[in-house]
């Protein structure tokens, strides 16, 4: 009887990030230093000095980034001036968190603060581009309470 493979492997979540940056090497150091990333592979790419693709750990989530490659459209955000995604990261302690990752080199795009929906969320860009929201759960709140939170919120005028 052969081996029945699971569709989504051990470890993974359904829908796992994939990032692509200039340098991934780079990368994985400063995702380590600002994010308490465990790098778990790296393959090179086939002129043996950039990474292909890679894989770290952050908790409980895996992220798979790559260094820019030509063939397949596969281009970082400084190439583009810009990026489409931003990657979202719960922590304990955002604050904490936070400052880490600008001591680490993030750049920062919103101070840490409480928001409407029950998170306490900055915001900072990291230095290949990607922008990540860090946010701690610190309320549960009904749909109706985040609505009224929202109009509350947005009443103040453009973000």
């Amino acid at each position: 009887m052969a081996n029945q493979v699971k569709p989504v492997p051990d470890g993974y979540a359904t829908i796992t990030s994939y990032v692509t940056v200039q340098d991934a090497s780079a990368a994985i150091e400063f995702y380590t230093k600002a994010f308490g990333a465990e790098e778990l592979f790296r393959m090179p790419g086939p002129d043996g000095k950039t990474v292909m693709h890679a894989e770290v750990q952050i908790g409980d989530s895996r992220m798979m980034l790559g260094s820019e490659y030509p063939g397949p459209g596969a281009k970082a955000p400084g190439t583009i001036n810009g990026t489409t995604i931003t990657v979202h990261l719960y922590v304990a302690d955002v604050d904490r968190s936070f400052d880490r990752a600008i001591a680490a080199g993030a750049t920062e795009m919103m101070k840490p603060m409480d928001m409407f929906w029950g998170d306490r969320m900055g915001k900072v860009a990291d230095p290949f581009g990607h922008h990540w929201s860090i946010a701690t759960h610190i309320q549960d709140l009904t749909p109706e309470e985040i609505g009224k939170g929202a109009a509350e919120f947005f009443a103040k005028g453009p973000c």
